[in-house]
């Protein structure tokens, strides 16, 4: 874009890459906090009593390191194309819904709080959600990066509500 852009900066390509790092960052930031959360996450997990469904206790880590890359990838899309001040909205909803991401985990398994666990990824969900629809009309394929976080939170609600209801004596 031109001198005249309204977003001179975001279209830069060294401001691009740096954009991109920035984006990363925050993502990964969201995700330190909760896996720092869940550090002992696995030990909790394999005693609970589980569905039958439930995957394995080690999918959980590459599964969200694959969903944290595309999510920062979907938010500097849409940072790239209309820069902070244009998407000032849809990229705090963004990180409006990293940091319930992050909660979540707080909620599960440190404090085993599994009803306001179950309340907190419903919201978690509906945050998703409205992300990618507000993304959808600034850029469709930053949308369509944040999908499988959809769906796995889909996932993960039905895992938290069965974990809970399972486990009365491990999750209040």
């Amino acid at each position: 874009m031109g001198e005249g852009s309204a977003f001179p900066d975001a279209t830069a390509p060294s401001r691009s890459w740096l954009g991109l790092v920035g984006w990363l960052l925050v993502t990964f930031i969201a995700a330190a906090a909760g896996s720092f959360a869940s550090l002992e996450g696995p030990a909790f997990y394999a005693q609970l009593t589980k569905p039958s469904w439930a995957p394995p206790a080690w999918l959980f880590g590459p599964v969200w390191t694959t969903l944290y890359l595309l999510m920062a990838v979907a938010a500097w899309l849409v940072w790239r194309e209309h820069g902070w001040r244009g998407a000032r909205g849809v990229l705090s909803l963004y990180v409006v819904q990293l940091a319930a991401n992050a909660m979540w985990t707080w909620l599960f398994f440190v404090w085993r709080q599994g009803a306001i666990a179950f309340v907190e990824i419903l919201a978690l969900w509906l945050l998703v959600a409205a992300t990618i629809v507000s993304f959808a009309r600034m850029h469709r394929m930053a949308a369509a990066l944040l999908a499988p976080y959809l769906t796995w939170v889909t996932f993960a609600t039905a895992l938290c509500y069965s974990c809970w209801k399972l486990n009365p004596g491990l999750l209040r």
